[in-house]
């Protein structure tokens, strides 16, 4: 068991929750900075409901992250699966790509070499750490089950 595996859903929760608040407060400001100064701002309850209907996804996606998978990594695992929580962890890697690319698109960088060479590192990471982790997940549970590749969906617990 390795103590990280532990540790990290404890910071990953605050995270994810500071991080719909810091988009929502990116959202709620955005127009103002956009040439909308002149227009009253927008109501709590309206940017909260013109939010969610353009993040619900992302917004989805980090309660299902604290609501399902943190009582899942913390209390279900009974210190089992840490190896397949590190490689679920590591799709995170490509999120500095993803911040990055568009703190240089604000700042209108994208025509810079550090834009094309973040792009090529989160081409990289993101099919490394999001798109293949999950062929490779089936592969190295098929091969500690002693399981061909294509019965490992099957045989899922």
């Amino acid at each position: 068991r390795h103590w990280l595996a532990g540790a990290y859903p404890q910071f990953a929760v605050p995270y994810f929750i500071y991080d719909v608040y810091a988009m929502f407060l990116c959202h709620w400001h955005r127009g103002r900075v956009k040439g909308h100064e002149a227009a009253p701002p927008p109501s709590l309850r309206a940017a909260a409901g013109a939010y969610l209907r353009k993040d619900l996804l992302m917004v989805l996606h980090h309660a299902a992250m604290v609501l399902v998978c943190f009582p899942v990594a913390t209390l279900w695992r009974q210190g089992k699966g840490d190896f397949f929580l590190g490689c679920l962890l590591m799709a995170e890697l490509s999120t500095p790509f993803v911040c990055l690319g568009k703190v240089l698109i604000l700042y209108q960088r994208q025509h810079t070499i550090l834009h094309k060479l973040n792009g090529v590192a989160l081409l990289v990471t993101f099919l490394l750490c999001r798109i293949l982790l999950f062929p490779y997940l089936y592969w190295a549970y098929g091969r500690q089950r002693g399981l061909p590749l294509l019965q490992v969906p099957g045989a899922l617990p």
